[in-house]
């Protein structure tokens, strides 16, 4: 079941598992190339009192009538929009990824406005203040880079027509990753959890810790053993971490 938010308007919002009793809501800004159903299993793995909604950025999968947006701040400024609707519950914000710059600024928007997320959840890219540190020139570079990163089906990169719309997708969200950057000086007031994997080729400890000029708050890292996608593949490590961060802030 999938509903596009309260009011039934076209969002770029959706819920997979609606919580209709839950207490928190969990904002999940996808990876390069990734749409919203990236977090359909991992949203079904959450208690009752946590509902998760899955960000589907333009362009792709379910929201192809709208252009897609090249620019993580012109994105962040449409989630911030499309969560008003959904603001009679705190929120909080993961992003994976190139997700992790869309949640950042998300939260750094929420926060703006007076109405901060009660934690900021990040995981498998370098600080703001860092940028991306990647440089992808070509057509095939990028698809190796879809490949290696482990979140689309090798066979689906193998057929011509499924192979164009990937990248048509990937090439848009690597110009936005890769043209971010953020100084640390206007920091978040909310806490940080960063999510690390120990095999994550991008992330190591030093740029996990990285994040920590990001935040007055509370900072901390989470560790975990896995890949770039290590939460996809033991989603209740992830759950369990996210679940008892919030349970902390609550307390």
């Amino acid at each position: 079941m999938s509903s596009e938010s309260p009011t039934d308007t076209p969002s770029w919002i959706r819920v997979f598992h609606p919580a209709p009793d839950a207490r928190i809501r969990l904002v999940c800004c996808p990876y390069l190339g990734a749409s919203a159903t990236a977090f359909s299993g991992l949203s079904a793995r959450f208690p009752p009192d946590l509902e998760v909604l899955s960000v589907q950025y333009p362009g792709r999968q379910g929201n192809r009538t709208e252009p897609p947006v090249d620019d993580v701040m012109v994105l962040a400024e449409r989630i911030r929009d499309e969560l008003r609707a959904w603001s009679d519950k705190p929120l909080a914000v993961f992003g994976h990824s190139m997700g992790a710059a869309v949640a950042y600024e998300v939260a750094r928007g929420l926060d703006r406005q007076g109405a901060p997320p009660v934690r900021l959840f990040v995981s498998g890219r370098p600080s703001p203040s860092a940028g991306l540190g990647l440089t992808l020139e070509s057509d095939e570079a990028l698809a190796e880079e879809v490949r290696k990163l482990g979140g689309v089906s090798p066979k689906l990169l193998g057929r011509p027509a499924f192979r164009e719309m990937i990248l048509s997708v990937a090439r848009n969200d690597y110009r936005a990753n890769a043209s971010y950057t953020r100084p640390p000086g206007d920091a978040l007031s909310c806490p940080v959890t960063f999510l690390l994997s120990d095999a994550d080729p991008y992330v190591g400890p030093d740029a996990a810790l990285a994040w920590k000029s990001h935040t007055t708050g509370d900072f901390r890292i989470a560790e975990f053993p896995g890949d770039h996608f290590f939460w996809a593949a033991r989603p209740e490590g992830l759950v369990a971490e996210i679940t008892a961060d919030l349970a902390r802030d609550a307390a």
